[in-house]
């Protein structure tokens, strides 16, 4: 099976397009980007600038891929946008490129973000992400593997979600949400941990346990963030893969650990 490009495409030169591309009709490819194989664009999708699509995506009508960066302090060049393998973008969705020369936007693979989600520019997503309709990302922004934004939900500049959290819809996020845990509100706050998605993804009751025990040390025990973490330090679990990837989510963070709610 070839390529098939619809003849009311434009497609610029200079354009690389893999093997088995399909291309609908009125979409655009820009003179900078790199289609994966496999890769579908349908009808009035548009992928330009300095931007890697990998295999097997799929980009639905009106989505923007590759967009120039808004952030105001854009000096020129062509800083770009990197995407994995098996993404799926819905209708509507954009993604910009970074703002400074040699950086990038970085995405997975096997996300989907549905429609008229935002991906701003210099965010790094993992992989295995939902971000659900109307789910925004400022700049800057870090999502782990496995997270679930909810529609509606925002999320600061240079906030970090970490693995298998997830924020509730039309939540506001202006600090980091810790790893297997689920925030709500405005501002977001840590109510729970995230025990359908973890289960989901096959999560032990020994593994679902530890998470229990660091939710109840951050946000249960009446500990300040400091003592907290000293104590999940110490804890006869702390070199497991939870606690570790805890501690060093908390150590990571610039803005802060969400606060508990109830």
């Amino acid at each position: 099976m070839g390529s098939t490009i619809h003849p009311t495409a434009v497609i610029e030169s200079g354009a690389q397009l893999g093997a088995d591309v399909e291309i609908g009709a009125y979409a655009f490819v820009g003179a900078k980007v790199t289609l994966g194989a496999g890769t579908r664009l349908h009808h009035h999708a548009s992928v330009e600038g300095n931007t890697v699509v990998g295999a097997g995506c799929e980009v639905f009508p009106f989505a923007c891929i590759g967009g120039k960066t808004q952030d105001l302090k854009h000096a020129g060049g062509h800083p770009g946008l990197r995407i994995g393998d098996r993404n799926v973008f819905r209708e509507y969705v954009s993604i910009h490129c970074a703002t400074n020369e040699g950086d990038f936007t970085r995405i997975g693979s096997d996300n989907v973000l549905l429609a008229t989600t935002h991906v701003a520019h210099d965010c790094v997503l993992g992989s295995h992400i939902i971000m659900s309709n109307g789910a925004v990302l400022a700049g800057h922004v870090v999502v782990e593997d496995h997270v679930i934004i909810g529609g509606y939900g925002g999320v600061h500049q240079f906030c970090r979600l970490g693995a298998y959290a997830m924020l509730s819809a039309m939540a506001k996020l202006v600090q980091d949400l810790p790893p297997f845990f689920i925030a709500d509100g405005i501002p977001a706050e840590v109510r729970a941990i995230n025990k359908v998605g973890l289960e989901r993804n096959g999560f032990s009751a020994e593994r679902l346990d530890r998470v229990k025990q660091i939710h109840r040390i951050l946000y249960r025990d009446g500990l300040n963030r400091s003592q907290a973490l000293e104590r999940l330090a110490v804890h006869p679990d702390a070199a497991s893969a939870e606690f570790s990837h805890m501690l060093g989510f908390a150590q990571m963070s610039q803005r802060g650990l969400a606060a508990g709610g109830r």
